[in-house]
């Protein structure tokens, strides 16, 4: 674990906090302007069916997170944090870049959303390598009673991120006609991530590495093959971690991030309209987030998931329905109090889940639990609750969704250790 007396300088823990903003608002701004981009890139004779496209496209890119993971995992274990960090940004940096100057399908037909797709894989294999190298440094880095609050800022600050590409989206729909918007307009927020991600990608340079690991590589605890070796002495940590992530995942892209394209698909409010509730809901995510990291610093990471936990599984469902069928008024409430619940989930499963594999071998574990996890419960989800709907008809078909996986859970967590258990490390060979 990491010694009290030698946290890493606020300085470094700042940087990597922050950074997430920019890897948020670069990944979720993709779903965030879903409808514009199916029109632009995947136009059909219904518009629900190039919706679909899109939210397809978004679970594919995600699919390349837990590739990315294992990577910039294994690279993370052998040669350092802040080497990780540096090269998923820069390869952010580029695919932003690249996504801002794409031809439409306009311009060049079917070759202009497999463009698309292609950098949204690229996406999704840097940010695989990005959130669990910042979770790990901070985890590191941090004061040991106050990793729970620490860790959560990840969480926090990726939030401001996703309440920053959803204030650019609403604000780009809202000022730009149609017409000028599906031409150009589109590309100003993509340009803007590409910027962002650029000036972060400078600052890191100033970054220090984790305490927690030169002090494994001080002692010679190092892996030669770390994957294999998290696999071998911690399936069981995997394991819990997988569990917490699904329940973090789903909660966060059908309980947040989908909710605009739900509330548009099912003509409840307009586009520009659900991006602004959109805003609303991570703002109060941004203020739940770090509440919830004290919280489970005081009470224990077990105690506070299985409060959230239960509450996933019991409040969803009528969530949604007031969505669906509610005033404005209500649905704002309804999507605050989703977005609330996913928060809390986000910040005590962050910190959670990279507990659950010690320093050696922890960005690896945190490839083969928590970030298979959210490959399998938050890409492919936002999809899938579309078709669940479509097919169905049923508005409530997410909160099911997300009821089912909390009910899952709950037995993981009544099991879970209240201080994970590690393998003692074995000396690097």
């Amino acid at each position: 674990m990491s010694d009290d007396s030698h946290p890493l300088d606020r300085r470094s823990l700042f940087l990597a906090a922050v950074s997430t903003v920019v890897e948020w608002y670069d990944f979720t701004l993709f779903l965030y302007m879903a409808t514009v981009l199916s029109r632009v890139f995947f136009p059909a004779e219904r518009p629900e069916d190039a919706i679909l496209t899109a939210l397809l496209g978004f679970a594919v890119a995600y699919l390349m997170r837990p590739v990315g993971a294992l990577v910039f995992g294994h690279f993370g274990d052998r040669h350092g944090r802040r080497a990780t960090l540096l090269a998923s940004m820069g390869l952010m940096t580029g695919a932003m870049l690249l996504t801002a100057l794409l031809p439409t399908a306009a311009q060049a037909g079917p070759i202009a959303g497999a463009a698309l797709l292609a950098l949204r894989c690229v996406m999704g294999f840097a940010v695989g390598g990005e959130y669990t190298g910042v979770v790990a440094y901070l985890l590191e880095g941090a004061p040991y009673h106050r990793r729970g609050l620490v860790t959560s800022l990840a969480a926090a600050t990726s939030e401001i991120g996703g309440l920053l590409a959803a204030g650019v989206a609403a604000l780009t729909v809202s000022l730009l006609p149609a017409p000028q918007l599906e031409s150009w307009g589109w590309r100003l927020p993509f340009l803007l991530g590409a910027v962002l991600a650029a000036l972060i990608l400078l600052a890191r340079s100033a970054m220090a590495e984790s305490p927690e690991f030169n002090a494994s590589r001080n002692a010679g605890t190092l892996q030669r093959r770390p994957i294999a070796h998290a696999l071998k002495y911690h399936r069981a940590g995997i394991l819990r971690g997988f569990a917490v992530s699904a329940l973090g995942s789903i909660t966060y892209y059908v309980g947040i991030t989908y909710v605009p394209v739900f509330l548009t698909s099912t003509g409840q409010l307009t586009e520009a309209q659900s991006l602004q509730l959109a805003t609303i809901a991570a703002l109060a995510v941004i203020v739940v987030t770090p509440a919830i990291g004290v919280l489970s610093d005081r009470l224990g990471r077990r105690t506070v998931l299985m409060v959230l936990a239960v509450l996933a599984a019991a409040a969803p469902v009528t969530l949604f329905t007031v969505l669906a069928h509610a005033s404005q008024g209500r649905a704002i409430l309804s999507a605050v109090l989703l977005a609330a619940l996913a928060g809390g989930i986000s910040a005590v499963g962050a910190v959670t889940t990279a507990e659950q594999v010690p320093a050696e071998g922890r960005l690896s574990g945190l490839a083969l639990g928590a970030t298979s996890a959210t490959a399998l419960f938050g890409g492919l989800t936002p999809w899938l609750a579309q078709m669940m709907i479509l097919r169905t008809g049923a508005p409530t078909a997410p909160g099911v969704m997300i009821a089912v996986v909390a009910l899952c859970v709950l037995p993981v967590l009544w099991w879970m250790p209240k201080v994970p258990t590690h393998t003692t490390p074995q000396p690097g060979r």
